[in-house]
């Protein structure tokens, strides 16, 4: 089987800028009413704490994301436009979904572009059924494809992003993380360059969320403490074993002693030994279900979706101990990196 790359990649400039308008206005149009819902019908944080007259977990939660923010401002020195001061009641029981997409026998991603976010390899949707529908046209084109729940994204500081109601169902600990993780983003972020923003992000959430429980020390930010702890033990084996699968399937796409069946087979079997391995460790992972993981499709974009999360540690890691573990300077460091391509930036990611 011969995939044909040039489909994939329009000749005409002017054929492709109409074509991206008729595909793009509608999208932006969906997603920019349903932005202006979410703002319209927000309400302050502090309003609604003090209108709910009996205790409830709606209460509590909204009041550690208030304690959370706080302590994001003053102690991980994150940018007050990351938001977290409204809350805003969806008639839905998820924020939204996200598509992405890789090419078949590439390890790279496909990319959208966006005024403000620039490229990125991800399109969001408040609507499952249109989510499912641009998840269809990519599968049609060939793609690796994935539609995932969408727990938070940020607006990097154009919007006070509020709470919105969906992630009141996460724990505790869940949401200090969240609130973290969105912030994060705007206070650092490098337009088209998702894999270094969200590595980023999710070392400052793991980082950040230490610190707030440290802070607390309480029998019950122990226990959030020793529960992370293990959490983050069961999550490096896999993250280990998606990285050894994910050059396993690089270094293949890249022989040209193969054809493209030959790649196929061989994508199947590397991905089917990880499924194989990962079943192996089951009974070292919490709240992992076997059945379930034996009928997963996997492809590309799950390892490759992982990986935009988790890249670059030790270059993390290390930056942050050089400046004394000091979140300002961090921050600041990390922003010196955007006179940087995202190829200088994404071979620093590398470990």
């Amino acid at each position: 089987m011969k995939i044909n790359m040039n489909k994939f990649s329009p000749k005409k400039p002017i054929l492709f800028f109409i074509l991206f308008l008729q595909n793009c206005i509608p999208y932006l149009y969906h997603v920019s009413t349903e932005q202006a819902k979410i703002i319209l019908n927000r309400k302050e944080i502090s309003q609604v704490v003090e209108s709910e007259k009996e205790e409830s977990l709606t209460k509590s939660k909204l009041r550690l994301i208030q304690t959370v923010r706080e302590f994001a401002l003053k102690e991980i020195h994150l940018n007050p436009k990351g938001g977290f001061e409204y809350f805003t009641n969806l008639d839905r029981e998820e924020v939204g979904w996200n598509v992405s997409a890789s090419y078949p026998l590439k390890f790279e991603s496909y990319t959208w572009w966006f005024p403000f976010a620039g490229t990125v390899p991800y399109k969001g949707y408040f609507d499952l059924a249109k989510a499912k529908d641009e998840e269809k046209n990519l599968i049609e084109k060939g793609f690796d494809t994935r539609v995932r729940i969408t727990a938070a994204y940020s607006t990097l500081g154009w919007f006070s992003d509020p709470v919105l109601s969906p992630q009141l169902r996460m724990t505790e600990d869940e949401l200090v993380s969240l609130v973290i993780h969105e912030m994060s983003h705007a206070t650092v972020y490098f337009p088209g360059d998702s894999n270094f923003n969200e590595s980023y992000a999710s070392f400052v959430e793991e980082e950040g969320t230490e610190i707030f429980y440290r802070a607390h020390n309480s029998d019950k930010a122990k226990e959030v403490l020793v529960k992370r702890k293990n959490a983050k033990l069961q999550s490096d084996i896999i993250i280990s074993k998606v990285k050894d699968t994910a050059f396993k399937l690089k270094a293949m796409y890249e022989r040209e002693d193969l054809t493209d069946v030959e790649k196929l087979e061989q994508k199947k079997e590397i991905i089917e030994a990880y499924r194989t391995e990962i079943l192996a460790n089951a009974d070292k992972f919490t709240n992992f279900n076997p059945e379930k993981f034996k009928k997963t499709h996997l492809n590309n974009e799950n390892f490759i979706g992982i990986l935009r999360y988790h890249s670059g540690s030790k270059l993390f890691q290390d930056k942050f101990k050089e400046v004394g573990r000091n979140f300002k300077k961090f921050h600041e460091e990390m922003e010196k990196l955007k006179s940087l391509s995202v190829e200088e930036r994404a071979e620093m990611l590398k470990e």
